[in-house]
């Protein structure tokens, strides 16, 4: 069976518009991300393709964009832009007045 965790991961203010920010939950690497219309979403952490870190890459509405080569990945879907490129996982995200937590 499969066990789901919620893991608090920061305050919403810690969480630059705009910007990524790299944690790592039960050892897997993760990037979230707050868009400009304030929208938090959370993907691994790491480019399938060439390892980038994607938390350094850039916010394109709710897409990120690998620092390395310029991919994009849907968010909500996970899947790339170049056909043939393999998607990345996403994960549920809540923000409550708590901070903000992602489900692994």
């Amino acid at each position: 069976m499969l066990t789901l965790n919620r893991i608090a991961l920061c305050q919403l203010a810690d969480l630059p518009v705009g910007l990524g920010r790299a944690f790592e939950v039960d050892g897997k690497p993760i990037a979230v991300f707050r868009t400009r219309a304030g929208k938090v979403f959370a993907v691994d952490g790491i480019c399938p393709h060439k390892g980038g870190m994607l938390a350094d890459g850039m916010l394109s509405e709710e897409s990120v964009v690998c620092p390395y080569h310029a991919f994009k990945y849907d968010a909500i879907t996970g899947e790339c832009d170049q056909q043939g490129t393999c998607a990345i996982e996403t994960f549920p995200v809540d923000v409550t007045d708590a901070g903000i937590f992602v489900t692994i």
